[in-house]
């Protein structure tokens, strides 16, 4: 019979979240798409980040926004995106592309973690 610790775990949030990032990225990669940049941050006050900068094999950027929970309480990883979180992530998308001399095809897409169980939601909002 196993053993049942009430410590908590000793893996950080930031470590978690590191390692949900790095577990969308290998699956992202195994589906064909190719990372162009990790952890990128726009600047400012009210500037966002994106988790994963990603291209489709027909050259459409992908921004990710990489969500883990450990149980589904309070609606689970995807339910934490919401429209605050969204207009971050389209703010710093602009900014990442303001720098490409021609603006590719682009979407969104959220990685959710919950659990053990991964789920790939393409195109989950727009820019509008």
């Amino acid at each position: 019979m196993g053993t049942f610790s009430s410590q908590p775990s000793k893996r950080s949030t930031k470590q978690a979240g590191d390692a949900a990032e790095l577990a969308a990225l290998q699956y992202l990669t195994a589906q064909g798409l190719h990372l162009l940049d990790r952890n990128f941050r726009s600047p400012g006050r009210g500037g966002g980040e994106i988790d994963l900068i990603m291209r489709e094999p027909d050259g459409t950027h992908v921004f990710v926004e990489v969500r883990k929970r450990a149980t589904q309480n309070h609606g689970g990883a995807a339910a934490s995106v919401g429209f605050v979180k969204q207009r971050r992530i389209v703010f710093a998308a602009r900014h990442y592309l303001s720098r490409l001399r021609v603006e590719p095809p682009c979407r969104f897409d959220v990685m959710v973690l919950n659990g053990v169980d991964m789920e790939w939601i393409k195109a989950a909002f727009d820019a509008s």
